[in-house]
């Protein structure tokens, strides 16, 4: 799937700023010779999980929903904080044969987001990868405590794959804490010097 050339280039700066995702420090720790597992701590319905990197980013929350029969992902979703720019970076994960061009929604009991638009689809599904704005997450840790991703499939039938947000609030504070604690600042994110 491509994309525009103006949001092509957001998201490759935001990304190299935010070290690629929480994905990126997966990715990274799983590169290495013998790589670590993250620290996990269960929050209510919620992982915390600080992976063994040095990234803008190392932690995140990560709660993922499976079939119960055949226990393939239905959803996964996942929140990271990078506190050099104060942003969060979200990645929802869906599966195949999603109507691309209407991209998903996120609605509680008091919020519905604004439409988040697929980033890109491979073997594991397809993916929203967006840097939401602060208010966003602020009516996440206030609503609850169940929500759902809002997709709809390529035959135009819409699905809300829920989601729970017991605990959210409390996982998503534990995150940025410990992300401010481990974090190692991201170099593109440091204001130039003027001349």
């Amino acid at each position: 799937m491509k994309t525009k050339p103006v949001l092509t280039w957001f998201f490759a700066g935001v990304f190299a700023v935010l070290g690629a995702g929480t994905a990126s420090a997966q990715q990274q720790a799983d590169a290495n010779a013998a790589p670590a597992r993250p620290d996990v701590k269960n929050v209510g319905d919620w992982q915390v999980r600080c992976f063994p990197v040095q990234n803008a980013n190392p932690c995140d929350i990560f709660q993922e929903m499976a079939d119960q029969n055949t226990h393939q992902r239905i959803l996964s979703f996942s929140l990271a904080y990078a506190p050099s720019m104060d942003r969060h970076l979200l990645q929802i994960t869906v599966p195949l044969d999603v109507a691309i061009q209407k991209g998903v929604t996120i609605q509680t009991d008091s919020f519905t987001s604004p439409v988040m638009k697929y980033r890109m689809c491979s073997r594991e599904g397809c993916f929203v990868q967006l840097v939401p704005d602060n208010a966003m997450i602020a009516s996440l840790v206030k609503a609850g405590p169940d929500a759902k991703v809002n997709i709809w499939a390529d035959n135009g039938k819409s699905y809300g794959l829920k989601f729970s947000l017991k605990g959210f609030a409390q996982a998503h504070d534990d995150m940025v804490a410990q992300a401010k604690a481990k974090a190692k600042p991201a170099k593109d994110a440091a204001p130039a010097k003027p001349n």
